[in-house]
């Protein structure tokens, strides 16, 4: 076991609650203030950075001994903040790249990739980590730990996971100055197999998407 890895479990719990809900507000705000399209020209570097950002968060609690919650039944935090307005803007600020293929269990064989969207992953990982923050607000840091964990390995982990793989690919794409193949269109309800997607997939031309998104071609 590495001295990072022994650290995060044996620190002061006080001190790692601390870090962890400074890590996820902050992701919160940030990401918040990328969807009101200030700066479009930065989007996707920001992006990318954040949800890297917060991965580390998560995998510090994924390092963690399992939390417990103090009570048998997780307390009401009362309404779920709307996140469908951070969605939209995510939405048509990363037209035609908000649509990627994801395969949700890399150890399950054969499972076909199926299509997602960034801009419905944004607004997943904030809604759980919102709900983690109401009860670290309400001064149930234990409750909030439990959840964040939880919800990390069930949820917004992996959704993060793949979230950050599709904006370091498009990245990639745009600094390599690889044609990117566009997946928008595709039906994000309906289950398709990796043939499907490869039909469905048309092209579109890296200078189409790297002055709108603040992305540039390596320099050679």
């Amino acid at each position: 076991m590495s001295d990072a890895t022994l650290h995060s479990i044996t620190q002061d719990p006080d001190d790692f609650a601390v870090q962890i809900a400074d890590s996820i507000e902050s992701f919160i705000v940030a990401v918040t203030e990328v969807a009101k399209g200030d700066e479009p020209d930065s989007a996707v570097p920001f992006l990318l950075l954040e949800v890297s950002q917060l991965l580390l968060a998560g995998g510090r609690l994924g390092a963690h001994e399992d939390i417990l919650p103090e009570e048998r039944y997780e307390p009401d935090t009362g309404p779920e903040p709307d996140v469908d307005e951070l969605r939209e803007r995510f939405a048509v600020m990363l037209d035609p790249v908000d649509v990627f293929s994801e395969v949700f269990d890399p150890y399950e064989p054969r499972k076909a990739p199926v299509p997602s969207r960034i801009s419905d992953s944004l607004a997943d990982i904030v809604t759980d980590l919102r709900h983690g923050l109401a009860h670290y607000r309400a001064g149930r840091t234990t409750e909030a730990l439990w959840w964040w964990q939880f919800s990390y390995f069930s949820n917004w982990g992996p959704t993060a996971s793949a979230t950050l793989r599709a904006l370091q690919s498009l990245v990639a794409h745009v600094r390599l100055d690889q044609p990117l193949a566009e997946l928008d269109g595709l039906d994000t309800d309906e289950d398709l197999a990796e043939d499907d997607l490869a039909e469905e997939a048309g092209r579109v031309m890296v200078q189409e998407i790297a002055g709108p998104l603040g992305l540039r071609p390596l320099k050679r």
